[in-house]
């Protein structure tokens, strides 16, 4: 063995186990998010009465543009924990749940109206199937995320944070990235090609 394997050797080690664990969740998850968007794209335009996509969906705008800041702010959360900074990392840990939960209550917004005003639900064709399962799954990523969000805030204001979970609070960001980086898919696919 030669001296520059021997020293990759000693210095390689397994990688963390909530590491792995996240990018399998995020694997799977990514399969499950897959199907559904296959599904949406396969029935697309294969409805035989209306509403049609067209006609009743609406870009979400303000919803997209604060669940993609909110990929920022956690980011900026993390950087302030890492750096010891524990009044930033709340801040911005707040605001990260402020802009994930103004996200979901526009999709609330956008439901009712797609519901009482334009009559598309579930049963009513392919179109209402497909995009409730499909933005549905998505939103309960979202709520999953923001409970999670939520605890780790509790615990921090607690002052039950310390400084060795930080690599927790890192992965769990990464749960949170995913979610953001699935709605721009969900995003292109559902609002965009119409």
């Amino acid at each position: 063995m030669t001296d520059a394997t021997q020293d990759l050797a000693a210095s390689w080690r397994l990688p963390a186990r909530g590491r792995v664990g996240m990018a399998c969740l995020i694997l799977t998850e990514s399969a499950f998010f897959a199907i559904f968007v296959v599904a949406h794209l396969f029935y697309l335009g294969k409805s035989l009465s209306g509403p049609y996509a067209r006609d009743v969906l609406e870009l979400p705008l303000l919803g997209t543009i604060c669940l993609l800041s909110s990929s920022i702010t956690i980011t900026l959360a993390i950087r302030s924990l890492r750096e010891g900074h524990r009044a930033a990392f709340n801040g911005f840990w707040l605001l990260t749940i402020l802009l994930g939960l103004v996200f979901l209550i526009g999709t609330g917004f956008e439901w009712y109206r797609l519901i009482y005003d334009d009559g598309l639900t579930l049963q009513t064709n392919l179109l209402g199937t497909t995009f409730y399962s499909l933005v549905g799954f998505h939103a309960a990523h979202v709520t999953i995320g923001l409970l999670m969000l939520a605890g780790v805030l509790i615990f921090s204001l607690a002052g039950f944070l310390h400084e060795e979970e930080v690599e927790r609070v890192d992965v769990l960001s990464w749960y949170w990235h995913f979610v953001d980086a699935v709605w721009v898919v969900v995003l292109t696919v559902v609002y965009l090609i119409v």
